[in-house]
């Protein structure tokens, strides 16, 4: 395939439908539908609660984001506004810090679609559908821009239909139950130890797989250096995204520890099945039980497809700025990144072997990895956000058209929030690798920054970018 006369450049050619409806593709994955029986083993029917506040999380950060990247549609989005407003270093240490967590997050959401195939065929090594799957989503990101934004967006179709399938069959069983079925009405919110079984210890322990739920609804911002109109679709689709992924997420845990005991969809917090698929086994619905399988396997890939996006132009925006090889950025006549494809399926390989060698259990490491990566960077975009808003006040530059409500204070608690739920894991089972992973990778960043400085290869084009916007925006002013 011939290179584009214009290698770095990223065509604008997604669409604010296709926006909102990437953003639901990328968030609505594993973290619901299978994660979700973690979240429940802990925190019990109070999980609603926990969906609630995270929720309210997940519009923070994609607000601040929204009201940053109308005034930078740049590539990289928020690494490379990082970059901007808080030094290079930042900008360095944050984009390769997603693009790492991106990567482990495609292998976690590859090993669940290859969880739910074995429903159908559990005599299947899981390493083949991972494998299979792996090459799907590297074949449709291969693809132009805009065909990528149409696929996933008939793809996040899918999924968001079949949630509101799902609410609405759950209301007739809880209501009015079925032949096989008697209704259970409330009862299942005060069985197995009451609503809040293991008390706010169990409830905060059950944040950080909630919040993995909602991971991936930054994907808007990435989506404005390709976005047809970013001032107006990026504001509209974060807010359309954010509200729209709160109620399905509500709605449907509440039908599931309404439908069905909590100690049985949370049992273990097993990954083995869906909690969803559950959900209509223990109704006596067993066609529904197939076909909602299908719909979270469909969820699992389309989250797969649109994180490699994410990593993609990621690691397009660090060669961008010399903080990887230039040849990473380099496009193709369709507008892809193709040599950061390549690279950005690391995740799948390593996804491919772990599931050979460890089964299911792979997505409990890859989850524990990926998660540390994950609130760190949140907490750096609200950084970010505050920094954007001081350096702006003080050019005498007018507010950004989308204003974060309640902020800094909102960023300053959002930042403590997200602080204690990381903190925690230190104390869940099986996630030692987000501390044992984690807090080393970060050292390694942070040195590789250093010895790239030190050599005298670090590019400061963004900074004087900044200056010089803000000097085009006060002339303009007066």
């Amino acid at each position: 395939m011939a290179e584009s006369p214009s290698p770095n450049r990223l065509q604008r050619r997604l669409r604010g439908r296709q926006l909102t409806m990437i953003g639901i593709g990328g968030a609505i994955g594993t973290g619901l539908f299978l994660g979700s029986s973690l979240a429940i083993s802990h925190a019990g029917p109070a999980v609603v609660l926990a969906y609630v506040l995270c929720g309210l999380v997940a519009l923070t950060i994609s607000w601040a984001l929204a009201e940053m990247v109308v005034v930078h549609p740049a590539a990289g989005a928020f690494g490379s506004i990082a970059h901007k407003y808080l030094g290079a270093g930042s900008g360095f240490v944050v984009r390769w810090a997603y693009w790492a967590m991106q990567v482990i997050a495609i292998g976690g959401e590859t090993i669940a679609a290859g969880v739910y195939v074995q429903f159908w065929w559990p005599q299947i090594p899981l390493w083949v559908p991972v494998a299979v799957f792996s090459l799907l989503v590297i074949v449709v990101n291969g693809a132009a821009v805009h065909i990528f934004g149409e696929f996933e967006y008939w793809f996040a179709m899918i999924k968001v239909c079949a949630i509101l399938v799902f609410v609405a069959l759950g209301l007739i069983l809880v209501f009015f139950g079925l032949p096989k079925a008697p209704a259970p009405g409330f009862a299942n919110l005060s069985t197995g130890g009451g609503f809040l079984p293991h008390g706010m210890s169990g409830l905060l322990l059950a944040m950080v797989f909630v919040l993995f739920s909602y991971i991936g609804t930054e994907v808007v911002s990435v989506t404005a250096a390709e976005s047809e109109n970013p001032t107006r679709d990026v504001p509209r689709a974060a807010r359309a995204m954010v509200v729209r992924l709160a109620i399905f997420y509500v709605a449907a845990m509440l039908i599931v520890v309404l439908v069905v005991p909590w100690t049985v969809t949370g049992e273990g917090g097993s990954i083995t099945a869906s909690p969803f698929v559950r959900v209509f086994q223990a109704a006596g619905v067993p066609a529904a039980a197939t076909i909602m399988n299908f719909v979270v396997l469909t969820a699992a890939l389309s989250s797969a497809n649109t994180n490699l996006y994410l990593t993609t132009r990621m690691l397009h925006s660090l060669a961008e700025h010399r903080f990887a090889p230039s040849w990473a950025g380099r496009l193709t006549k369709a507008g892809v990144p193709r040599n950061a494809l390549v690279l950005s399926t690391a995740g799948l390989v390593i996804a491919t072997i772990l599931s050979k060698n460890s089964d299911s259990n792979a997505y409990l490491v890859l989850f524990g990895i990926s998660i540390f990566a994950a609130l760190v960077v949140w907490m750096i975009i609200l950084v970010t956000h505050l920094a954007f808003r001081i350096r702006r006040r003080r050019a005498g530059l007018p507010p950004s058209p989308v204003r974060l409500w309640g902020a800094p204070v909102v960023n300053v608690v959002v930042i403590a929030f997200l602080a204690t739920v990381l903190i925690s894991t230190f104390w869940i089972e099986g996630l030692d690798p987000a501390w044992k992973f984690g807090i080393p990778f970060f050292v390694l960043l942070v040195v590789a920054y250093l010895v790239l400085r030190a050599t005298g290869r670090t590019k400061q084009a963004a900074e004087a970018e900044l200056e010089d916007s803000m000097v085009v925006e006060v002339r303009e002013r007066t």
